[in-house]
């Protein structure tokens, strides 16, 4: 018969099995096999003498392997072998376990000096040695896994607390891909295994610690941690009193209809589709929800109780269903918390998202659902103590539920992303193009330019204020009659360019930003830019536009309202009004009329006629003067 191939894990068995010592010589009989109980043995008592050494495993482990197995390979263990040395080993911690137990000494501290604080014991020292050959692949990889499932089935749970510790600490290690691989179903079950010996309410930190540590150990997407058919444990039925005793001091049917309750919370599935029950669990539910309202609790009973004890919180509570501790159940706060979170737990479970649409609750029932919920939520605010918070953290738990209930109808999808690993270019391979981030050369090194250099944007060569002549210079060839530049295209009508031009005439340009109010817009433009003939337009001043109004019109309309007055007032060019009441007056809006009529007439037009319509009076020629001198003055000071 030919031999058995030996499992994927052993391929990467070293060839230092057989250095430094001869090859084995060849079996002359059947009787002389590893499995023999003497080879056993001899197995058993060469581990015997590496678990007195004080060096680290990885010192003296493989030597050790070498000294106890002699392959009939030079490179791989086959089957055969690697199951005589598990069952020597087996065996081996079954004699350790023996041998602590008739000692009366704890199993994780067996072998340990009185006197020496150091750690010595020799089931870890047994398990180290175990964990480092599976690790380097001496080994085959689930051996160990199988003596951590042997040492708890013989060990009680105060020792089992010890060895779970054990397990903790080498999470890391047991957690590899090369060992995860052969013993996860076997790290599975022995965890089943001690949840299923331990008690639900006095073992609930140590019930913790397991789950804890298979939720880090498996991978998110693991789907054996959960219950994806959603089937409820029906077996963990609440029994009470049916039928009422003598000396009852409270209501019996309330005291039933209470606990009737447990029934439907535990098959949240059979009430929701059966009719019936769901208008017996919404009615009973009423009754407890309008007893609940009618007896508040007060902050008193929340302090009488400890709620806020560190022990109590660890301590899972299983009520007691006697009708005598009703009184005293209906005035505990954590009882009453109890419940009503139930409620929201079977709510939650009712409206949860299903596949079709006619999985859901029909219509009527959402209504019911809807109610009693806000009802429950209002109820648990005002428990006492911390009623809100303690609300606030509930509806966060049920939210994250719900993310965990559409994975599981959808499949549980595996999203763990393995980690990317760069491909290194062989030797006389094919060179790929590299990859610009913007797409060329070019561009990639513009932009890194752009990063090395921050202060590129202030530069002053860059950043500058351009020049009254380099600014004004488009608007002056619009300016040129020869150009035949249209209306609509001319830059005076574009309003943000004079807005920017006239700023700019105002920093550098003083007595150029002056002429506006002569001539608009146009008048601004520095002369040297434009063509003579336009150039003469704008060089000479244009005449004074005075309107006098005679002595008898103004008598007569003193009497007037003062706003016709001041429509009355002559208009001006800029400067003071001989004709006004304080010299100096002039409408707001007078710098703008005089720079529109600028823009509409021409400096002939300005001159004509109309400068020669003032009146012959004895102090006109008076008024001019001093309106000439004002202005003089005033262009002296700018």
């Amino acid at each position: 018969m030919a031999e058995p191939s030996p499992p994927p894990s052993n391929a990467g068995l070293r060839i230092l099995l057989s250095k430094d010592r001869p090859a084995p010589s060849p079996p002359s009989t059947a009787g002389s096999t590893v499995s023999s109980h003497a080879d056993r043995d001899r197995i058993i008592g060469v581990f015997r003498n590496a678990l007195s050494m004080t060096e680290p495993p990885e010192s003296f482990a493989l030597q050790t392997v070498q000294e106890a197995i002699k392959p009939q390979k030079e490179t791989v263990l086959v089957l055969e072998e690697n199951q005589s040395l598990e069952n020597a080993l087996r065996t081996l911690l079954q004699e350790l376990v023996s041998s602590a137990v008739q000692s009366s000494k704890k199993i994780m501290q067996y072998g340990n000096a009185l006197d020496s604080g150091e750690s010595n014991c020799l089931i870890t020292r047994l398990l180290d040695i175990v964990l480092y050959l599976c690790e380097r692949g001496h080994v085959e990889g689930g051996m160990v896994f199988q003596l951590l499932e042997d040492l708890t089935e013989m060990s009680t749970i105060k020792d089992c607390k010890d060895i779970f510790g054990y397990i903790e600490s080498q999470q890391d290690v047991l957690g590899k891909q090369e060992l995860f691989g052969r013993g996860k179903l076997v790290m599975l079950r022995t965890c089943n295994q001690l949840l299923r010996r331990l008690s639900k309410a006095n073992d609930v930190v140590f019930c913790g610690r397991i789950i804890m540590f298979l939720a880090h150990f498996f991978p998110l997407s693991e789907r054996s941690a959960l219950n994806i058919k959603g089937v409820f444990n029906t077996s963990n039925i609440t029994k009470y009193e049916k039928d009422a005793t003598d000396g009852i001091s409270v209501d019996f049917n309330f005291y039933k209809t209470l606990w009737s309750l447990q029934e439907h919370f535990s098959n949240p599935a059979l009430t929701s589709t059966n009719p019936a029950k769901w208008q017996k669990f919404s009615s009973n539910l009423g009754v407890v929800l309008n007893t609940f309202e009618a007896q508040p609790l007060s902050d008193d009973d929340g302090k009488l109780n400890n709620l806020d004890q560190e022990e109590d919180a660890a301590f899972n509570i299983k009520y007691l269903t006697s009708s005598k501790l009703m009184g005293l159940e209906l005035k505990d706060p954590s009882f009453r918390r109890h419940i009503l979170v139930q409620c929201l737990i079977f709510f939650d479970y009712l409206k949860a998202p299903g596949k079709n649409e006619k999985e859901g609750p029909a219509g009527g029932m959402k209504e019911e659902i809807k109610t009693c919920e806000e009802r429950v939520k209002k109820l648990l605010e005002v428990i006492p103590p911390r009623g809100k918070d303690f609300l606030k953290s509930i509806e966060h738990i049920l939210e994250r539920e719900k993310n965990w209930v559409w994975w599981k109808r959808d499949g549980c999808l595996a999203f763990e992303k393995p980690p990317f690993e760069k491909k290194s270019i062989q030797a006389g391979g094919r060179k790929r193009k590299p990859r610009w981030r913007l797409g060329n050369k070019e561009l990639s090194q513009l932009w890194k330019w752009a990063e090395q250099n921050p202060n590129v944007l202030t530069d002053p060569d860059r950043v500058r204020m351009p020049s009254i002549t380099e600014y004004w210079k488009p608007l002056a060839e619009d300016m040129d009659p020869s150009a035949g530049i249209e209306e609509e295209y001319h830059h005076k009508s574009n309003r943000v360019y004079c807005w920017k031009g006239l700023r700019f005439s105002a920093r550098q340009d003083l007595d150029g930003f002056a002429r506006f109010s002569d001539y608009g817009i146009e008048g601004v433009v520095p002369s040297e830019l434009l063509p003579p003939e336009v150039n003469a337009k704008f060089s000479s001043k244009p005449a004074e536009k005075v309107k006098r109004v005679k002595r008898e019109d103004l008598k007569g309309s003193s009497a007037q309202p003062k706003e016709q007055q001041i429509a009355a007032t002559p208009e001006t060019d800029g400067g003071g009004s001989g004709g006004d009441p304080e010299e100096g007056a002039v409408p707001m809006d007078s710098d703008n009329g005089a720079a529109e009529d600028g823009q509409k007439r021409s400096p002939e037009e300005v001159s004509g006629p109309e400068s020669g319509q003032c009146e012959p009076e004895a102090d006109a020629d008076d008024n001019m003067k001093t309106e000439t001198t004002s202005r003089d003055i005033r262009a002296g000071e700018k």
